[in-house]
């Protein structure tokens, strides 16, 4: 990502989300981040809708609306599965996709696997990926 483009959406979400601390404002930065090298990784012809209003950012993919959650274990909240549903429903979101996100160079595959299992995300998220930011790869679990 450009650094103007950058600057221009992260002056966007200080405007958009004043009601926000410091810390949820940089989650919200670190939220865009991800999405925007996801998209770069994954496919650059996908199209952004919201990011702003919740932590599952909304895109089109050849005209189908998805909704991506970005889940980094080490520093992520606690997952409410539900909630993501009842986004989906609201939004009238297609697929929605589930996105580990790595910082190591080694994966923990087993671990997120153990994971999915535990919360049960195979059965509410259409798609599974393991996303290693630094290298920009993109690995399908489901």
């Amino acid at each position: 990502m450009e650094l103007n483009v950058f600057q221009k959406l992260t002056e966007q979400i200080i405007q958009e989300c004043y009601f926000m601390t410091d810390s949820q404002q940089e989650e919200k930065v670190i939220q865009l981040i991800d999405l925007h090298h996801f998209i770069e990784s994954y496919n650059q012809s996908l199209k952004v809708i919201d990011y702003i209003h919740h932590p599952i950012n909304i895109i089109e993919e050849n005209g189908v609306k998805k909704g991506i959650l970005f889940y980094d274990m080490k520093h992520s909240h606690a997952l409410d599965i539900y909630e993501s549903e009842l986004f989906r429903n609201h939004h009238q979101i297609q697929e929605l996709w589930f996105v580990f996100v790595e910082e190591e160079s080694v994966s923990q595959v087993e671990k997120y696997i153990n994971f999915i299992q535990m919360n049960a995300i195979n059965t509410f998220y259409d798609r599974i990926f393991m996303f290693n930011f630094f290298q920009s790869t993109i690995n399908a679990i489901k």
